[in-house]
């Protein structure tokens, strides 16, 4: 299969986890309009996303979820197991660590980096801290491939130059920075002040 566009890629992922929480709920199907409602979008999109990885229902009653799961999770998830790590273990960094461990089988947290001392080794950790300085021994010796970076905005470049040149091959940017890498990386940046001044925004228009 063709390289999707990120779009169809992040939507299948939200698809997934609703996916889950209808299972929990009971269901063993779904339409498409349903899937649809619960994202906001329409129900021509949610069907072609999901023509987009060659599944289609069958009968009249809905996809079924199980099956749409299995199927997503070829298109989505890497073939042989990735590792994390997080860059910079302050208190954003500990909190994407906590939510990240064991939520996905396929991408494992195996690492977190900082400079304070106090952090380095510590045993209440929920991840191994490692000093920066062992930043590309650790990322070798643990075949760590994708980086979470939440270090303060104004070392987020020079960082992410050391990942890049460690052998970090994707990069998840959540300082307020725009860093810039090379072609050959993937880099995704989430900026949650953007994300909350456009929330601002819209909740001001519908005043």
């Amino acid at each position: 299969m063709k390289s999707l566009p990120e779009k169809t890629i992040e939507r299948l992922s939200e698809y997934r986890r609703t996916l889950f929480r209808c299972l929990d709920e009971g269901k063993t199907h779904i339409f498409s309009h349903e899937l649809a409602e619960m994202h906001n979008i329409t129900a021509v999109q949610v069907r072609r996303d999901i023509m987009f990885i060659g599944y289609s229902s069958r009968g009249r009653k809905g996809y079924n979820i199980h099956e749409l799961i299995k199927v997503i999770a070829v298109i989505v998830d890497p073939s042989e197991v990735l590792n994390l790590a997080v860059v910079g273990y302050g208190n954003l960094g500990k909190a994407i660590s906590a939510y990240l461990l064991n939520k996905r089988p396929m991408l494992k947290l195996v690492a977190a980096f900082d400079i304070d001392p106090k952090k380095i080794g510590s045993g209440n950790a929920v991840v191994q801290c490692y000093s920066l300085e062992r930043l590309r021994e650790v990322i070798h010796s643990h075949n760590i491939s994708i980086a979470l970076l939440t270090v303060p905005a104004e070392a987020a470049q020079q960082m992410a130059k050391a990942l890049v040149g460690s052998g970090i091959r994707g990069i998840l940017n959540f300082t307020t920075y725009n860093i810039s890498v090379p072609q050959d990386i993937f880099l995704e940046e989430y900026d949650m002040i953007t994300a909350l001044e456009k929330v601002a925004y819209f909740v001001k228009q519908r005043k």
